[in-house]
């Protein structure tokens, strides 16, 4: 009578594949623990799972928590189903070779991270969720995260006042979405993945600012606020986003960029510097520099009227005619109390100018006894 195969005949070593572990040993031995074999499904139960191991003429077994792990793969699959393993135990005491399933996807899974990487391709991903740091994805069943500084200029968060709170929530909105991304970086030992966004538009970014140079005028819309500088998006190139640093919005120090725009403003810019898909602009280029005629209106030793407009670390800010800007230092002062209590900010005093420095744009005032 013709005999069938059964499970008990496989966990006797019966199974021809089992009674070969005692002809080629040889084979099994050069085996390594790490080693990614081909396997194909002979048998599987509620506790384990039985492979051939062609190549090596040996058979497999997943079980305990590799089988537990392994369970929404095992389960879909039927005899002569063939797939990755990874080899835990080249020979175990019963002959097997004792395998993981999830290793080998997991290693798999590095092996399209790093292609991804060395060949600069873009993927898609969903966003899963979201930190204050940035957003939480996945890369073929890897974790991966987008840092906020690698979110493209569209989706970066600008937050005026830095609140995390107010972050998050702005991040919150991407889940569930899908994003193109790069493989910025990743370490297979740390299990670590950072995506970057902003790198799917750099090329193009890259190509379209070569066809701009330091000194051209741009119309851009103010796209967020920062405390150091405004977002500016150019009208004719929506994708290119540039930045004008606060030092760059006027000739005059200010205390905040909302004093000179807000978002949606449409104002003129000058390009002042294209580095490495990143370009700096200019308003304070475009307008008349107060500071060029200071030295018609003021000189040292001049009594001058002007309006306290604003404190800082250094003193008080002083409004003078002109459209020029003069600071009174705190140390002319008991304390930054007693400055407060001696000046209000709104409120017009009389002062002298000690020092006139129009090269520094600098009037340095005492206030007149």
């Amino acid at each position: 009578m013709e005999h069938t195969q059964t499970q008990d005949d496989v966990q006797k070593g019966g199974h021809p594949l089992s009674r070969m572990l005692k002809t080629h040993g040889h084979l099994i031995s050069s085996l390594k623990e790490g080693d990614v074999v081909d396997v194909t499904l002979l048998h599987k139960d509620k506790k384990k799972a039985y492979f051939d191991i062609p190549n090596y003429g040996a058979t497999g077994i997943v079980f305990g928590i590799e089988f537990l792990s392994a369970q929404h793969i095992i389960k879909k699959m039927t005899e002569e189903t063939s797939l990755p393993a990874t080899v835990i135990l080249p020979e175990n005491e019963d002959g097997y070779v004792e395998l993981s399933l999830v290793r080998a996807l997991r290693q798999q899974s590095w092996r399209e991270i790093k292609k991804l990487k060395d060949e600069g391709e873009i993927c898609s991903v969903v966003i899963k969720a979201a930190n204050t740091g940035g957003l939480i994805t996945e890369l073929f069943g890897v974790k991966a995260f987008i840092p906020v500084s690698q979110l493209s200029t569209e989706n970066y968060p600008h937050v005026e006042d830095g609140n995390k709170n107010k972050i998050l929530e702005e991040l919150k909105k991407f889940v569930g979405q899908d994003m193109k991304a790069k493989v910025l970086d990743f370490n297979q030992k740390n299990d670590k993945l950072i995506l970057s966004e902003k790198e799917v538009l750099g090329e193009q970014v890259k190509k379209t600012l070569s066809s701009y140079s330091e000194g051209d005028l741009v119309d851009v819309t103010v796209s967020g606020i920062a405390d150091f500088g405004v977002f500016v998006r150019f009208v004719d190139d929506p994708n290119v986003e540039g930045l004008v640093h606060i030092s760059e919005l006027d000739h005059k120090l200010i205390e905040s960029p909302k004093e000179i725009v807000d978002v949606g403003d449409s104002v003129k810019a000058k390009i002042i510097e294209i580095k490495e898909g990143k370009v700096s602009l200019s308003l304070k280029s475009l307008k008349p520099n107060p500071w060029d005629e200071a030295e018609k209106h003021f000189a040292a030793d001049q009594e001058v009227q002007g309006q306290v407009s604003a404190f800082n670390q250094f003193g008080a800010l002083i409004a003078l005619d002109h459209d020029l800007q003069g600071l009174i230092h705190v140390s002319e002062f008991e304390s930054p109390e007693n400055m407060k209590e001696v000046l209000k900010e709104g409120e017009t005093y009389t002062f002298i100018i000690n020092q006139l420095k129009p090269d520094e744009k600098r009037a340095i005032l005492t206030l007149k006894k």
